[in-house]
């Protein structure tokens, strides 16, 4: 079921975001990446992890290309969180996009950050039909963010 489709990161994976969320946090920004903060649904405390906000229309959008991931289930539950590059943090609230709205922002997330998170998308890219976007849309929770200060 795509509803509980999640690649869970490895010993390496969980090094390298830690490396990368360290670096932005301390104002190193790979490409835009930044680190999220969002209250964890169960502890109630701040859960950090690196991403790559989408500058696009109407976003920016925060993408998960490993699935249904701990993020994902607190930010559902958060409604929103923190995104730092440096010393600037910008609070966000998120609302999910819907599947029908995703084939473009998966389209445009590959474009740019495909040669990082390609793996985790199967045979899909950004040169995929609309038809296979969609049908990989359940798969990879989208988030519409919009900035509170």
């Amino acid at each position: 079921m795509s509803a509980t489709h999640y690649i869970k990161p490895g010993r390496l994976d969980n090094v390298l975001n830690g490396a990368v969320g360290w670096l932005a946090r301390h104002g190193v920004s790979f490409l835009g990446t930044a680190e999220l903060s969002v209250i964890g649904r169960k502890s109630g405390e701040w859960r950090r992890i690196p991403v790559n906000p989408l500058p696009y229309e109407g976003g920016p959008y925060l993408v998960s290309a490993r699935g249904h991931s701990e993020w994902v289930r607190n930010m559902r539950a958060a409604g929103g969180g923190k995104l730092q590059v440096g010393r600037r943090t910008q609070q966000f609230t998120a609302v999910e996009v819907t599947d029908s709205e995703k084939p473009v922002i998966l389209r445009t997330y590959l474009k740019k950050w495909g040669w990082e998170v390609g793996r985790f998308f199967g045979d899909i890219t950004a040169d995929s039909t609309d038809a296979e976007l969609l049908a990989a849309a359940p798969k990879h929770p989208v988030f519409r963010i919009t900035v509170t200060k």
